[in-house]
């Protein structure tokens, strides 16, 4: 029996009404701060229409910053990579107890929204020149990683602590995919007399490539845009990008907010870029797993 039009109608209203929030956030802090940015990056202090904020980016300074930025996204995206990979295919094709693959997936869960000030404090505590790490090291091993050039508060501290949670969220995005691969291919591998290295390089990897690659650039837009734990970590010993706009923004260097929005519109492009890629590609590795 065909529900009357009333009640159609009635619940295709509710569904909307479903999305008003998300919709209504979205607009507010992502949409309008984005066309914010975008338009104060044309104009100049007085209001005038201008280039020169661009222009500006190419700054000894600024282009450094992103640099910076670059390496150390593209350095903890690696290392979150490879390190997440293996560990979710230990829980998923290893043949480990369920209950390690529950408590890692839980522990990734959390770990990878575990950022900012207390994520920059618990390596501090831990591998600071007086944490707890680097004292057992001293006192029990006799060996002291600061005397052999290893420094907390430069590039690799700041890509390890990043490495802290992109580690997790390799693993829970990329578990899906890998319980995505069928028994029925592998089998078929082993039939025709592949080996388990020939199963992973010519049937395995190919599928999960898109997967892959994708995660890799979802792990640099993660981490391009992280302030917080950098700030917290290296104040301003480390030039990120972040760290140079929130300074620009708030008056530290020239007084200048637009150029402040400019720098802000070269991240948003390059994570845009970034996450569009990461979409595109995602859909192609699902078309493979279904």
């Amino acid at each position: 029996m065909a529900q009357p039009q009333s009640l159609v109608n009635r619940r295709m209203v509710m569904d909307w009404l479903g999305i008003v929030p998300f919709m209504l956030f979205a607009v507010l802090f992502l949409i309008l701060p984005t066309l914010y940015l975008v338009t104060g990056a044309f104009f100049n202090p007085a209001g005038e229409f201008t280039f020169q904020n661009f222009r500006d980016l190419f700054q000894p300074t600024i282009m450094a910053a992103y640099w910076i930025s670059i390496k150390v996204s593209t350095a903890s995206a690696i290392g979150g990579l490879l390190i997440g990979f293996f560990l979710a295919w230990a829980i998923t094709q290893g043949g480990l107890p369920g209950w390690i693959r529950s408590f890692v997936l839980t522990f990734s869960g959390v770990a990878s929204n575990f950022a900012g000030v207390p994520l920059a404090f618990a390596f501090l505590a831990t591998l600071g020149r007086t944490g707890l790490l680097t004292f057992i090291l001293t006192t029990y091993f006799g060996f002291n990683i600061y005397s052999h050039g290893f420094n907390l508060l430069s590039f690799l501290g700041l890509t390890l602590t990043y490495m802290y949670f992109q580690i997790p969220l390799m693993v829970l995005i990329i578990t899906p995919a890998l319980d995505g691969l069928k028994k029925e291919w592998r089998e078929a591998a082993s039939i025709l007399g592949a080996t388990s290295f020939q199963y992973w390089t010519m049937v395995a990897f190919p599928i999960l490539w898109p997967s892959l690659l994708g995660t890799f650039l979802l792990l640099f837009a993660n981490a391009f845009g992280a302030i917080a734990t950098a700030y917290a970590l290296t104040g301003s010993s480390l030039n990120i990008v972040p760290i140079v706009l929130y300074a620009q923004i708030r008056g530290d260097v020239l007084h200048n907010a637009n150029l402040g929005y400019a720098i802000a519109l070269g991240m948003v492009i390059i994570t845009g870029v970034s996450n569009f890629l990461y979409i595109w590609l995602r859909m192609r590795a699902e078309r493979w797993q279904k």
